[in-house]
């Protein structure tokens, strides 16, 4: 990979070595290793930001400080996309300082060209039209929890937004079958859908999109939820709650799942709207390591683009031994 804008145009094989090294950095960190593993020693990263952050911008300070290398954060005021200077021009002055752009904007156009003319990697940090990084730390927290991927059902309620787009196509490249419940009008973007339905075809994940909440938890072995308004539509707050009214994730919706169900929830959460305090705090919540987890894969990411023959040899120790516990 040299960019990561979408998780469409990440490989099947590629999403898999993702969640291995995920798994690896993580297991690293834990035995206290981290600190003698730095293949990004001396690299600069740039955070472009237009949004708000804390987990986002937090993981991917760390990620970047742990791995060796220096994060830059430049907020809306400094850069101005499309606005104080064009993308292109911000993308050609930023590749001859730094080796990285990591970049959360309003627009998923904006990061799109960042990567069409930048020198360096571009990762996608957050647009209107996905947040890939978010959903590559959701299904490790699955596959943690759960142990596998195919077999295993994954309810969303709520907006088909951003993180929607990205868990569609995260889970059908892995196997994982998704049903969306969302109110009419509110549905995952069709070309999404239609990317994600044909790669679903070759992993045998099974994809639904449904008005019933009741019907897209039944069963599920996770249900995910997310603010019914994004940053962005403040202006919809209104008309959307009284849309969401019953996509809720409460205790009676969550008691349709499996009972060892985990709930997963991107953050930050609005606490009796999208979801009721029940659910958030309760033992099927897996919210905080879901969080935990951006960490590790921003790492991920960061490898994979910057040093892909670190990623590549920390991919295969981790098939390794998933294939020796398999045996």
């Amino acid at each position: 990979m040299k960019h990561l804008v979408s998780l469409n145009d990440v490989s099947p094989a590629d999403l898999q070595a993702l969640l291995a090294v995920s798994r690896k950095v993580k297991a690293a960190r834990s035995a206290k290793t981290a600190p003698l593993f730095r293949p990004l020693l001396n690299a600069s990263v740039a955070l472009l930001f237009e949004k708000p952050s804390l987990r986002t911008r937090v993981t991917f300070e760390v990620a970047v400080t742990e791995l060796g290398g220096h994060p830059i954060y430049l907020g809306p005021q400094e850069v101005g996309l499309g606005r104080r200077e064009s993308v292109s021009d911000i993308a050609q002055n930023m590749s001859r300082w730094i080796h990285a752009i990591v970049a959360r904007t309003f627009q998923h156009e904006s990061v799109a060209g960042l990567a069409r003319t930048a020198r360096v990697p571009v990762i996608n940090a957050l647009t209107d039209r996905e947040h890939p990084c978010q959903a590559v730390g959701d299904i490790l927290t699955i596959l943690e929890r759960r142990g596998r991927l195919k077999g295993l059902t994954l309810a969303f309620v709520g907006d088909g937004n951003n993180v929607c787009n990205s868990l569609l196509y995260a889970a059908a490249k892995t196997g994982l079958s998704m049903r969306v419940a969302c109110p009419p009008g509110f549905e995952p973007a069709a070309d999404v859908l239609a990317a994600a339905r044909a790669a679903a075809r070759i992993s045998g994940a099974r994809l639904a999109v449904t008005h019933d909440p009741v019907e897209a938890v039944r069963n599920a072995d996770a249900v995910y939820t997310d603010v019914w308004v994004s940053m962005g539509f403040e202006s919809e707050a209104a008309p959307r709650r009284q849309a969401f009214e019953f996509y809720r994730v409460d205790g009676p919706l969550m008691s349709r799942a499996r009972p060892d169900a985990i709930f997963l929830h991107c953050l930050p959460a609005r606490r009796g709207e999208e979801v009721t305090d029940e659910v958030m705090d309760g033992k099927q919540s897996a919210v905080l390591d879901q969080a935990e987890n951006r960490l590790h894969s921003a790492k991920a990411v960061l490898l994979a683009v910057m040093a892909p023959a670190v990623f590549g040899k920390l991919a295969a120790l981790g098939r390794r031994k998933t294939r020796r516990r398999s045996g």
